[in-house]
Protein backbone atom coordinates (compact mmCIF):
# COMPACT_ATOMS: atom_id res chain seq x y z
CA UNK A 1 0.00 0.00 0.00
CA UNK A 2 2.87 2.58 -1.36
CA UNK A 3 0.13 4.70 -3.16
CA UNK A 4 -2.85 6.94 -1.63
CA UNK A 5 -5.88 4.64 -0.74
CA UNK A 6 -8.81 6.66 0.45
CA UNK A 7 -12.19 5.47 1.93
CA UNK A 8 -15.35 6.20 2.32
CA UNK A 9 -17.51 5.61 5.50
CA UNK A 10 -21.27 6.74 4.94
CA UNK A 11 -24.20 6.20 6.89
CA UNK A 12 -27.16 6.43 4.50
CA UNK A 13 -29.59 6.75 7.19
CA UNK A 14 -28.47 9.71 8.70
CA UNK A 15 -27.40 10.82 5.32
CA UNK A 16 -23.67 11.40 6.51
CA UNK A 17 -20.39 10.32 4.40
CA UNK A 18 -16.82 10.98 5.63
CA UNK A 19 -13.73 10.39 3.81
CA UNK A 20 -10.34 9.13 5.05
CA UNK A 21 -7.33 8.68 4.42
CA UNK A 22 -5.23 5.42 4.80
CA UNK A 23 -1.85 5.48 5.53
CA UNK A 24 1.61 3.67 6.48
CA UNK A 25 1.11 4.18 10.08
CA UNK A 26 0.19 0.04 10.43
CA UNK A 27 0.56 -1.09 6.28
CA UNK A 28 -0.31 -4.78 6.78
CA UNK A 29 -4.11 -3.80 8.83
CA UNK A 30 -5.24 -0.79 6.27
CA UNK A 31 -4.17 -3.48 3.26
CA UNK A 32 -6.65 -5.95 5.16
CA UNK A 33 -9.14 -3.37 5.74
CA UNK A 34 -8.44 -2.31 1.87
CA UNK A 35 -8.88 -5.73 0.17
CA UNK A 36 -12.30 -6.50 1.98
CA UNK A 37 -13.95 -3.28 0.90
CA UNK A 38 -16.81 -3.04 0.33
CA UNK A 39 -19.13 -3.84 3.31
CA UNK A 40 -21.52 -3.01 5.37
CA UNK A 41 -22.12 -3.39 9.44
CA UNK A 42 -24.09 -2.60 12.21
CA UNK A 43 -22.67 0.64 13.34
CA UNK A 44 -21.93 0.51 17.37
CA UNK A 45 -20.38 3.34 19.78
CA UNK A 46 -18.27 2.74 22.69
CA UNK A 47 -20.07 2.84 26.10
CA UNK A 48 -17.54 3.18 28.10
CA UNK A 49 -14.70 5.03 26.88
CA UNK A 50 -15.93 8.19 25.44
CA UNK A 51 -16.55 9.81 21.56
CA UNK A 52 -15.60 6.43 19.66
CA UNK A 53 -17.50 5.04 17.19
CA UNK A 54 -17.20 0.89 15.56
CA UNK A 55 -18.35 -1.82 14.05
CA UNK A 56 -17.44 -4.79 13.26
CA UNK A 57 -15.55 -5.25 10.15
CA UNK A 58 -15.98 -8.88 7.94
CA UNK A 59 -12.22 -9.38 7.74
CA UNK A 60 -11.08 -12.77 9.58
CA UNK A 61 -7.10 -11.30 9.42
CA UNK A 62 -7.79 -8.54 11.29
CA UNK A 63 -7.82 -11.20 14.35
CA UNK A 64 -4.29 -12.06 13.93
CA UNK A 65 -2.43 -8.94 11.59
CA UNK A 66 0.19 -7.75 13.59
CA UNK A 67 0.41 -4.11 13.51
CA UNK A 68 3.98 -1.79 13.39
CA UNK A 69 3.10 1.06 15.28
CA UNK A 70 0.62 1.40 18.25
CA UNK A 71 -0.50 4.90 20.43
CA UNK A 72 -2.54 5.82 23.12
CA UNK A 73 -5.68 6.34 21.58
CA UNK A 74 -6.30 9.23 23.57
CA UNK A 75 -3.66 11.74 22.32
CA UNK A 76 -4.46 11.25 18.56
CA UNK A 77 -6.44 13.98 16.65
CA UNK A 78 -10.22 13.55 16.22
CA UNK A 79 -10.93 11.68 12.48
CA UNK A 80 -8.17 8.74 13.87
CA UNK A 81 -9.25 5.43 12.11
CA UNK A 82 -8.25 1.90 14.04
CA UNK A 83 -8.27 -1.61 13.26
CA UNK A 84 -8.20 -3.83 15.82
CA UNK A 85 -7.83 -7.80 16.88
CA UNK A 86 -11.46 -7.30 17.66
CA UNK A 87 -12.25 -7.17 14.41
CA UNK A 88 -13.23 -3.73 14.90
CA UNK A 89 -12.77 -0.63 12.83
CA UNK A 90 -13.05 2.54 14.91
CA UNK A 91 -13.28 6.25 14.72
CA UNK A 92 -12.41 8.54 17.24
CA UNK A 93 -14.17 11.96 17.28
CA UNK A 94 -14.02 13.19 20.20
CA UNK A 95 -12.54 12.93 24.36
CA UNK A 96 -11.87 9.79 25.10
CA UNK A 97 -11.12 8.64 29.06
CA UNK A 98 -9.74 5.16 28.39
CA UNK A 99 -5.83 4.55 28.32
CA UNK A 100 -5.48 1.93 25.44
CA UNK A 101 -3.02 1.40 23.13
CA UNK A 102 -4.19 1.14 19.46
CA UNK A 103 -3.33 0.77 16.14
CA UNK A 104 -4.73 3.53 14.02
CA UNK A 105 -4.62 3.25 10.25
CA UNK A 106 -5.40 6.57 8.35
CA UNK A 107 -7.11 9.98 9.21
CA UNK A 108 -10.70 11.20 8.13
CA UNK A 109 -10.26 14.33 6.27
CA UNK A 110 -10.16 17.79 7.98
CA UNK A 111 -13.51 19.10 6.22
CA UNK A 112 -15.42 16.27 7.57
CA UNK A 113 -15.07 16.05 11.07
CA UNK A 114 -17.56 17.95 11.80
CA UNK A 115 -19.77 15.17 10.09
CA UNK A 116 -17.98 12.59 11.74
CA UNK A 117 -19.03 14.42 15.25
CA UNK A 118 -22.48 14.60 13.75
CA UNK A 119 -22.99 10.95 12.89
CA UNK A 120 -21.19 10.25 16.55
CA UNK A 121 -24.27 11.71 18.07
CA UNK A 122 -26.88 10.29 16.19
CA UNK A 123 -25.15 6.43 16.83
CA UNK A 124 -24.69 7.55 20.36
CA UNK A 125 -28.51 8.55 20.50
CA UNK A 126 -29.84 5.24 18.25
CA UNK A 127 -28.05 2.93 20.59
CA UNK A 128 -28.49 3.98 24.25
CA UNK A 129 -32.11 5.44 22.96
CA UNK A 130 -34.32 5.14 20.30
CA UNK A 131 -32.55 1.02 19.42
CA UNK A 132 -33.11 1.99 15.70
CA UNK A 133 -29.82 0.30 14.10
CA UNK A 134 -27.28 2.48 12.04
CA UNK A 135 -26.04 1.08 8.95
CA UNK A 136 -22.24 1.96 8.24
CA UNK A 137 -21.17 1.13 4.51
CA UNK A 138 -17.72 1.66 3.91
CA UNK A 139 -16.01 1.62 0.77
CA UNK A 140 -12.95 2.44 -1.60
CA UNK A 141 -13.31 6.22 -2.51
CA UNK A 142 -16.04 6.55 -5.74
CA UNK A 143 -16.23 2.67 -5.60
CA UNK A 144 -19.86 0.50 -5.54
CA UNK A 145 -21.32 -0.48 -2.70
CA UNK A 146 -21.70 -4.18 -1.81
CA UNK A 147 -21.76 -6.55 1.27
CA UNK A 148 -19.62 -9.95 1.01
CA UNK A 149 -19.14 -11.84 4.05
CA UNK A 150 -15.55 -13.81 3.68
CA UNK A 151 -15.87 -17.65 3.61
CA UNK A 152 -12.61 -20.14 4.26
CA UNK A 153 -12.65 -23.96 3.51
CA UNK A 154 -12.03 -26.39 5.72
CA UNK A 155 -10.60 -30.07 4.79
CA UNK A 156 -12.43 -32.53 7.20
CA UNK A 157 -15.98 -32.33 5.82
CA UNK A 158 -17.87 -32.56 9.20
CA UNK A 159 -15.86 -29.57 10.08
CA UNK A 160 -16.46 -27.88 6.82
CA UNK A 161 -20.28 -28.26 7.22
CA UNK A 162 -19.88 -26.60 10.47
CA UNK A 163 -18.28 -24.01 9.23
CA UNK A 164 -20.66 -23.31 6.28
CA UNK A 165 -23.51 -23.05 8.99
CA UNK A 166 -21.85 -20.70 10.93
CA UNK A 167 -21.52 -18.76 7.53
CA UNK A 168 -24.27 -18.83 6.92
CA UNK A 169 -26.37 -17.77 9.98
CA UNK A 170 -23.31 -15.01 10.39
CA UNK A 171 -24.88 -13.77 7.01
CA UNK A 172 -28.15 -14.33 8.14
CA UNK A 173 -27.89 -11.96 11.48
CA UNK A 174 -24.95 -9.33 10.02
CA UNK A 175 -27.84 -6.53 9.03
CA UNK A 176 -30.29 -7.86 11.20
CA UNK A 177 -31.31 -8.55 14.67
CA UNK A 178 -31.43 -12.45 15.50
CA UNK A 179 -34.82 -13.76 16.79
CA UNK A 180 -33.01 -14.91 19.79
CA UNK A 181 -31.89 -11.83 21.01
CA UNK A 182 -34.95 -10.10 20.34
CA UNK A 183 -37.22 -12.62 21.97
CA UNK A 184 -34.02 -12.21 25.35
CA UNK A 185 -34.55 -8.38 24.97
CA UNK A 186 -38.23 -8.77 25.04
CA UNK A 187 -38.40 -11.02 28.12
CA UNK A 188 -39.00 -14.53 26.35
CA UNK A 189 -36.98 -16.74 27.46
CA UNK A 190 -37.80 -20.44 27.85
CA UNK A 191 -35.46 -21.67 30.20
CA UNK A 192 -36.90 -19.21 33.15
CA UNK A 193 -33.47 -17.69 33.60
CA UNK A 194 -33.43 -14.31 35.45
CA UNK A 195 -34.04 -14.52 39.22
CA UNK A 196 -37.64 -13.38 40.55
CA UNK A 197 -38.78 -12.76 36.75
CA UNK A 198 -36.18 -10.08 36.16
CA UNK A 199 -34.67 -9.67 32.95
CA UNK A 200 -31.65 -7.12 33.26
CA UNK A 201 -29.68 -9.18 35.22
CA UNK A 202 -29.84 -12.29 32.56
CA UNK A 203 -29.10 -9.36 29.96
CA UNK A 204 -26.26 -7.92 31.65
CA UNK A 205 -24.90 -12.08 32.03
CA UNK A 206 -25.30 -12.66 28.33
CA UNK A 207 -23.16 -9.16 27.60
CA UNK A 208 -20.58 -10.02 29.64
CA UNK A 209 -20.01 -13.67 28.30
CA UNK A 210 -20.79 -12.68 24.40
CA UNK A 211 -18.35 -10.33 24.30
CA UNK A 212 -15.32 -11.82 25.24
CA UNK A 213 -16.07 -15.29 24.03
CA UNK A 214 -15.39 -14.08 20.86
CA UNK A 215 -12.87 -11.44 21.47
CA UNK A 216 -10.48 -13.75 23.77
CA UNK A 217 -11.53 -17.04 23.26
CA UNK A 218 -11.78 -17.42 19.39
CA UNK A 219 -10.00 -14.69 18.49
CA UNK A 220 -6.74 -15.70 20.76
CA UNK A 221 -7.33 -19.83 20.08
CA UNK A 222 -6.89 -18.04 16.33
CA UNK A 223 -3.34 -16.27 17.10
CA UNK A 224 -1.84 -19.46 19.20
CA UNK A 225 -2.66 -21.36 16.29
CA UNK A 226 -0.86 -19.08 14.65
CA UNK A 227 1.82 -18.75 16.79
CA UNK A 228 2.59 -22.53 16.58
CA UNK A 229 1.06 -23.50 19.75
CA UNK A 230 0.38 -27.33 19.33
CA UNK A 231 -2.35 -29.30 18.04
CA UNK A 232 -3.59 -31.16 21.48
CA UNK A 233 -3.11 -27.89 23.03
CA UNK A 234 -5.49 -26.29 20.94
CA UNK A 235 -7.78 -28.55 21.36
CA UNK A 236 -7.50 -28.80 25.01
CA UNK A 237 -7.81 -25.32 25.49
CA UNK A 238 -10.72 -24.94 22.82
CA UNK A 239 -12.70 -27.32 25.68
CA UNK A 240 -11.23 -25.18 28.18
CA UNK A 241 -12.32 -21.64 26.84
CA UNK A 242 -15.27 -22.72 24.89
CA UNK A 243 -17.77 -25.00 26.30
CA UNK A 244 -18.56 -23.42 29.89
CA UNK A 245 -19.77 -19.82 28.36
CA UNK A 246 -21.48 -21.12 25.21
CA UNK A 247 -23.35 -23.76 27.46
CA UNK A 248 -24.63 -20.94 30.13
CA UNK A 249 -25.65 -18.27 27.04
CA UNK A 250 -27.53 -21.73 25.55
CA UNK A 251 -29.65 -21.42 28.77
CA UNK A 252 -29.96 -18.08 28.70
CA UNK A 253 -31.84 -18.67 24.90
CA UNK A 254 -28.93 -18.19 22.61
CA UNK A 255 -29.67 -21.76 21.72
CA UNK A 256 -28.06 -21.33 18.10
CA UNK A 257 -24.81 -20.20 19.77
CA UNK A 258 -24.91 -23.47 21.66
CA UNK A 259 -25.60 -25.70 19.00
CA UNK A 260 -22.43 -24.38 16.73
CA UNK A 261 -20.35 -25.01 19.74
CA UNK A 262 -21.66 -28.93 20.69
CA UNK A 263 -21.05 -29.24 17.20
CA UNK A 264 -17.00 -28.01 17.28
CA UNK A 265 -16.61 -29.84 20.15
CA UNK A 266 -17.51 -33.26 19.19
CA UNK A 267 -15.81 -32.79 16.23
CA UNK A 268 -12.31 -31.13 17.68
CA UNK A 269 -10.10 -34.76 17.26
CA UNK A 270 -11.06 -34.30 13.99
CA UNK A 271 -8.93 -31.18 13.63
CA UNK A 272 -5.79 -32.22 12.82
CA UNK A 273 -3.70 -29.29 10.88
CA UNK A 274 -3.41 -25.66 12.35
CA UNK A 275 -5.06 -24.37 8.94
CA UNK A 276 -8.41 -26.21 9.76
CA UNK A 277 -7.94 -25.01 13.10
CA UNK A 278 -7.90 -21.10 12.19
CA UNK A 279 -10.37 -21.58 9.84
CA UNK A 280 -12.73 -22.98 12.12
CA UNK A 281 -12.14 -20.61 15.19
CA UNK A 282 -12.19 -17.56 12.37
CA UNK A 283 -15.76 -18.39 11.41
CA UNK A 284 -16.91 -18.95 15.06
CA UNK A 285 -15.32 -15.65 16.39
CA UNK A 286 -16.77 -13.15 14.06
CA UNK A 287 -20.12 -14.71 14.59
CA UNK A 288 -19.50 -14.32 17.98
CA UNK A 289 -18.61 -10.80 17.60
CA UNK A 290 -21.74 -10.22 15.04
CA UNK A 291 -24.03 -11.85 18.51
CA UNK A 292 -22.13 -9.32 20.60
CA UNK A 293 -22.39 -5.87 18.44
CA UNK A 294 -26.37 -6.86 18.33
CA UNK A 295 -26.26 -7.37 21.92
CA UNK A 296 -24.98 -4.09 22.84
CA UNK A 297 -27.35 -2.06 20.29
CA UNK A 298 -30.51 -3.68 21.96
CA UNK A 299 -29.12 -3.39 25.55
CA UNK A 300 -31.61 -1.17 27.74
CA UNK A 301 -28.93 1.07 28.70
CA UNK A 302 -31.48 4.09 29.39
CA UNK A 303 -32.26 1.55 32.74
CA UNK A 304 -29.45 3.59 34.10
CA UNK A 305 -30.46 7.33 33.18
CA UNK A 306 -30.24 8.05 37.21
CA UNK A 307 -27.01 6.88 37.34
CA UNK A 308 -24.26 9.09 36.58
CA UNK A 309 -20.93 10.23 37.23
CA UNK A 310 -20.27 12.74 40.03
CA UNK A 311 -16.94 12.49 41.34
CA UNK A 312 -14.86 15.10 39.98
CA UNK A 313 -12.08 14.30 37.10
CA UNK A 314 -8.12 14.49 38.04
Amino acid sequence: MNESKRVEISWPSLDITVAAELDQRNPALAKCLWDALPYRSLQGHALVAGYHLYHVAPVHSLLHTPAEYKVDRRTVPDGTLFCSRLQHLGIKYGELTEPMTATPIGQVVEEDLDALAQAGREVWNAVYTTKEPVIAEVRREGGKNGHVLPRLPIGDPQLNALAADVHAETERIWLDPPRELIDLHQGRITSGAGSYETVLTTLLFVNGETRPLGYSCYGGLVRAALDGMPMPWLRQMTRQLAHTPAEFLGYCGLDTLWGFTQRLLDGLERLDCHEDFVAVMAHMALYCNCLGGWNLHLFPWEAGESLRRTAERA
